[in-house]
């Protein structure tokens, strides 16, 4: 199996050294289940990328105007605008989810049920095993009865209120029961550190579109770190990334070529 790994200055260099990249080392499969099954597509055995300036704008690829292609990601599908109901950062960061909708990554991460065990656990008040903290609101807030997480403001409150060196703080996407979904969440986690004063983020995904999805997926990821770090107090750090399944579609391979200035 090759391991490619890449070292980027920020996130449009890492998307084109691994557009660039992947056409020379990537391996074509045809493929069987889930989104375009049926049909090709390039893909890296296993992908690792250090990027040392994630929040340096703009966050999404450069394609210059002589190349005649258009951006795989529009600054409106980021951030919201016309054309757009719902923007990627709220559906990374707000629990919204719309009708038909088995899942959202913001609904995974601010909106977590507590139930089981960990409820009984909470309910009994067994310190020794639960990390009961106040009903704020914020991180903890109850709807209907029910009591929810937001992860991402419990990490907040974790390192403000108890220091850096933890390696408890990660932001969960996956759930087990996910192999029953016929499409699971490709992005699994986000792993965190803080360090020298500063938030890094550590990101996997399962399955990943190169073309459109890591830039998309990324800007929003970085926006969501940058919240974070302003929230703890704390500098906006760097990003590893890495997924087995980055890849590029049978569609984008001349679009990549495009970019490329390649045959």
């Amino acid at each position: 199996m090759n391991i490619h790994r890449i070292v980027a200055r920020d996130l449009p260099d890492l998307w084109f050294q691994a557009v660039h990249d992947i056409l020379d080392h990537g391996r074509r499969f045809t493929i069987d289940r889930g989104s375009y099954a049926g049909q090709t597509r390039l893909e890296y055995d296993f992908f690792s990328a250090y990027v040392k300036f994630p929040g340096t704008q703009p966050l999404i690829p450069d394609i210059p105007p002589t190349c005649g292609i258009p951006n795989p990601v529009e600054h409106d599908y980021i951030y919201g605008g016309e054309g757009y109901d719902r923007s990627y950062i709220e559906y990374l960061m707000t629990p919204h989810k719309e009708p038909g909708e088995s899942y959202t990554y913001g609904e995974r991460l601010t909106r977590v049920p507590l139930t089981g065990d960990k409820l009984d656990w909470w309910q009994e008040d067994n310190r020794e095993i639960i990390d009961r903290r106040p009903v704020d609101g914020k991180m903890l807030f109850e709807e209907n009865g029910q009591l929810y997480l937001n992860q991402i403001e419990w990490i907040i409150n974790t390192y403000r209120e108890f220091g850096a060196r933890n390696n408890q703080m990660v932001l969960q996407v996956a759930h087990p029961s996910d192999v029953t979904l016929v499409d699971p969440p490709c992005l699994r986690a986000i792993d965190t550190r803080v360090q020298d004063d500063t938030l890094h983020f550590f990101v996997y995904f399962r399955s990943w579109d190169l073309w459109g999805g890591l830039p998309a997926n990324l800007a929003g990821i970085q926006n969501l770190k940058d919240y974070m770090a302003g929230e703890i107090g704390i500098k906006d750090g760097e990003m590893i990334v890495e997924s087995k399944g980055l890849h590029l579609y049978g569609y984008a391979e001349d679009l990549a070529k495009l970019r490329c200035l390649r045959e």
